[in-house]
């Protein structure tokens, strides 16, 4: 028999958590959930160092590959024998060489995040997300580093293997999300910047952000980025943001195009002409990214992360 999903207060409850705040505790409750994404490689793995994924290239490695006839120059310690004297021609065994794939993720925190209508802040779903890749990538043997970034505060985190590298990012979500004084913010095409110098060729990088603040600059480094990095592109949305409520009155302000804009409420045509916009707006958004060769993501503030996730995402 199957339970019944629990409803959403029911799941912050769980969480421990209260969709406005952050803490360490609802993040590290999603260590038990990794199973829903898939961080296997999908471009060639270009780094030097060994690693637990295998590389398109033969050489010797820790995975068998295949047996082929013996050329000049290769290693004779290579020899299959049993297939020789089968075939009375001398064989070798090649092997997948094992290589390594950082992942880093960089978490959008700025104020047009801090923002969500119905359960959680966009912020908070951010930190949510983070946190389960944060998780995979440790249960897969992968480093973790990135950005945690805000107009306020950032954090740089080179990479750092096992349970450190995860409790550090984690730590660094909290403290810019709570960080009430102004040090050394960045913008999204800064942070991108900052992220460039840490990425390693044939890394895995996440950008989780509602790209409001996605200009020219930040797009030229998405594209450089882009030719020598895998990138997954996970817009966080509002259903407010999406579209104006039908029965309501009065007025609001929502996010239009990246600028704050003061709605009235109740009209139907307003409401018509706000979310046909708004969907023009996502859709080019999401194809000039896809262009790029970037996978794209959308999460909802309005939903637990896990029923989405659930629902078929698997990374791809």
């Amino acid at each position: 028999m199957n339970m019944p999903e629990p409803t959403p207060s029911q799941w912050l409850a769980t969480l421990q958590a209260s969709g406005y705040q952050l803490g360490l505790a609802e993040l590290l409750w999603y260590q038990r959930h990794t199973q829903l994404l898939d961080l296997r490689p999908t471009i060639a793995i270009q780094s030097k160092l060994a690693g637990s994924y295998l590389a398109k290239s033969k050489g010797r490695g820790m995975e068998f590959d295949e047996v082929r006839h013996y050329q000049p120059g290769d290693d004779v310690r290579a020899i299959d024998w049993r297939v020789t004297a089968r075939t009375g021609k001398v064989h070798t065994k090649l092997f997948r060489e094992e290589k390594e794939r950082p992942v880093f993720i960089l978490t959008d925190l700025s104020s047009s995040m801090r923002f969500g209508s119905t359960l959680l802040l966009k912020s908070i779903q951010a930190a949510h997300l983070a946190s389960v890749i944060s998780w995979h990538s440790k249960a897969h043997g992968d480093k973790l580093g990135g950005i945690v970034f805000s107009q306020q505060q950032h954090r740089l985190l080179k990479p750092a293997s096992r349970t450190r590298g995860v409790l550090r990012y984690l730590q660094a979500l909290v403290d810019v999300h709570q960080a009430d004084t102004t040090a050394q913010g960045l913008s999204l095409a800064q942070a991108l910047a900052e992220v460039r110098r840490l990425l390693r060729p044939g890394s895995l990088l996440y950008l989780l952000s509602d790209y409001n603040a996605l200009d020219d600059e930040a797009m030229r480094h998405l594209q450089l980025i882009r030719q020598h990095n895998e990138v997954h592109c996970c817009q966080l949305v509002d259903p407010l943001e999406q579209q104006l409520p039908a029965k309501a009155q009065g007025s609001a302000l929502v996010q239009a195009n990246a600028e704050p804009l003061l709605v009235t409420l109740g009209d139907r045509k307003l409401q018509q002409r706000y979310q046909q916009q708004q969907q023009q707006t996502m859709q080019k958004m999401q194809q000039q990214l896809q262009q790029l060769g970037c996978k794209w993501l959308s999460i909802s503030s309005a939903e637990p992360l896990l029923t989405q996730l659930s629902r078929g995402y698997h990374g791809r």
